[in-house]
């Protein structure tokens, strides 16, 4: 069988848990070395440690992804390690609950709960972008996947910054797109719907029947089923797709 990403090396941001480690674990098992970045150490080298004992190579890096010293420093690590930087993930995020704004309306965010949304939500993946291109496009090849959402696509009550961070993702997606196609690199974006991990588990407790109900195939996703829409945009096989927002929503988007 043929892998994928067979002697490529991938940077994920958030890689210790949810998505961001399920991904870690899909590029693994489609044969790249992975540097998995989590401001969580202990998060990071347990994924780290899930991918050696599955037979694959991974170190783990930590570290503030809003701080552009320490974003260039993942980046020059897993240059330093591997060699080069093929792929890169940038899905680190935060949900509204995690700034206290749970069921807020657009007026009644506070300015603090507001800037801190758009500084992890976006901030980290325009730093990210500034030290992976570079790198990318001294090579000539690569390819990055920037983790939107579904809310990058729609409204959403009661989710005013983390709507505004999701379109920008998009956005920044679709610039950086344009501007290095001519280098070799692709950028995309992946955009999931509710998936079954930490940052959806109050909102699951709260109304998770009609979250179901109004997904046309009635459950929520895994994090594994947007791992595999990572690897492909990052494989040879999409090697045509660039620019573009993925929805992985089970639907949700289609209504």
């Amino acid at each position: 069988m043929t892998l994928m990403l067979a002697g490529k090396t991938a940077l994920v941001t958030g890689g210790g848990n949810g998505i961001g480690r399920a991904a870690a674990l899909a590029f693994a098992r489609e044969g790249a070395r992975v540097a998995v970045a989590d401001y969580e150490a202990e998060a990071a080298q347990a994924t780290v440690a899930l991918i050696n004992q599955a037979g694959g190579q991974a170190i783990s890096l930590s570290g503030d992804v809003t701080r552009a010293a320490q974003v260039q420093a993942m980046v020059d690590a897993t240059v330093a390690a591997f060699g080069r930087l093929d792929c890169a993930f940038n899905n680190a995020g935060i949900a509204p609950y995690q700034v206290d704004s749970t069921s807020q309306s657009t007026s009644e965010w506070s300015e603090e709960s507001f800037d801190r949304m758009i500084e992890v939500n976006l901030k980290s993946v325009w730093l990210s972008l500034k030290y992976e291109l570079p790198v990318m496009a001294a090579q000539s090849a690569g390819v990055i996947v920037n983790t939107a959402s579904i809310a990058g696509m729609i409204g959403l009550k009661s989710a005013t910054a983390y709507v505004a961070a999701k379109h920008a993702v998009i956005g920044l997606t679709k610039t950086a797109a344009i501007e290095f196609a001519q280098q070799g690199i692709r950028v995309n974006a992946v955009c999931p719907g509710f998936i079954e991990t930490r940052m959806t588990e109050r909102a699951v407790a709260n109304r998770g029947d009609q979250i179901k109900a109004s997904t046309p195939i009635g459950r929520l996703g895994t994090p594994a089923e947007i791992a595999e829409m990572v690897v492909w945009l990052c494989s040879d096989r999409a090697s045509y797709v660039t620019g573009a927002a993925y929805a992985v929503d089970g639907g949700w988007t289609a209504i």
